[in-house]
């Protein structure tokens, strides 16, 4: 059965009960070792089921990467299946960060692996790559829509090798990632009739205020003004803490799409484990300087 309140409007309620703020779950094997891990099944298992106690039932998203769960083959990928369904069962917004991106029956396979509510892994949110062409994710698009989940497409990363494609120019002079950022946009505007803020969303670096081809400015050497960020919908923003983007650095990148701010943070708060309590304060502290500058 498709969920009846949208994505948009769910995360919109859930950050404002919980604070703004995305944690990325992200199981690599240098933290397991961080953390007196072994690298097995097992310790996905302990580290999966820690990281649930200590915040499912006080931060609004969590983004477990799926990669650190497929290395370990089919017992990960059940240990990320039963990690989604505690995090929900909680009340916390789960966005499975697969960076997805095909063409036709594939991507429809994709679509229903992640978006179908009768799928093992169904989550209320996926990451989904746009570089195969932006309409090739319509079978996701599609679907997110009917089942009330969301997508965030990535536009403008902050890896240097991204700008290779994402700051080129099309030959109308529109730049690679306005042209994805204005395709969401127009789709937010034809699927959240009634609603104030749509479900799909854009992933853009956090760390990319203010730097040559990044975000903000008139939009010289391929960077985003912000207008390009006026979506409609959330502005996934990994890039905070270990990467060196901080709070205060948002309303320089995002100008008046402040409020659509979904920041990710991920090692930051990870690295305080196994204690509980810590994993607690690091997540506090992060929501608490967030919503000092977002609202």
């Amino acid at each position: 059965m498709p969920v009846a309140t949208p994505f948009g409007e769910r995360l919109r309620a859930a950050t404002a009960r919980r604070g703004p703020l995305c944690v990325g779950v992200d199981p690599h094997a240098a933290l397991l070792r961080e953390w007196g891990l072994g690298e097995d099944v097992a310790a996905l298992e302990r580290f999966c089921g820690t990281v649930t106690e200590a915040l499912a039932d006080r931060v609004a998203v969590v983004k477990p990467q799926s990669a650190f769960f497929e290395r370990f083959g089919s017992r990960g990928v059940a240990v990320l299946e039963r990690t989604v369904a505690d995090f929900r069962e909680a009340g916390a917004l789960v966005l499975l960060d697969v960076k997805r991106g095909d063409i036709g029956s594939t991507m429809g396979a994709y679509a229903e692996a992640y978006l179908a509510p009768d799928a093992p892994l169904f989550c209320d949110a996926v990451t989904l790559s746009p570089y195969l062409g932006y309409e090739a994710l319509r079978p996701a698009l599609d679907l997110a829509t009917a089942s009330g989940s969301g997508v965030f497409v990535l536009a403008r990363t902050s890896n240097p090798e991204g700008g290779e494609v994402q700051r080129a120019r099309r030959s109308d002079g529109l730049g690679v990632a306005a042209d994805v950022l204005a395709r969401l946009a127009r789709d937010n505007a034809a699927t959240a009739v009634g609603s104030p803020f749509g479900s799909f969303g854009a992933v853009v670096g956090a760390t990319l205020a203010g730097v040559p081809g990044g975000v903000g400015g008139d939009g010289a050497d391929g960077a985003l003004t912000h207008a390009d960020l006026d979506i409609g919908g959330p502005l996934l923003l990994p890039g905070l803490g270990a990467q060196g983007a901080r709070p205060e650095d948002l309303p320089a990148l995002l100008g008046p799409a402040l409020p659509a701010a979904l920041p990710s943070v991920s090692r930051d708060v990870l690295r305080r484990g196994p204690d509980r309590g810590a994993l607690r304060a690091a997540t506090d502290r992060w929501s608490g300087e967030l919503a000092a500058v977002i609202g």
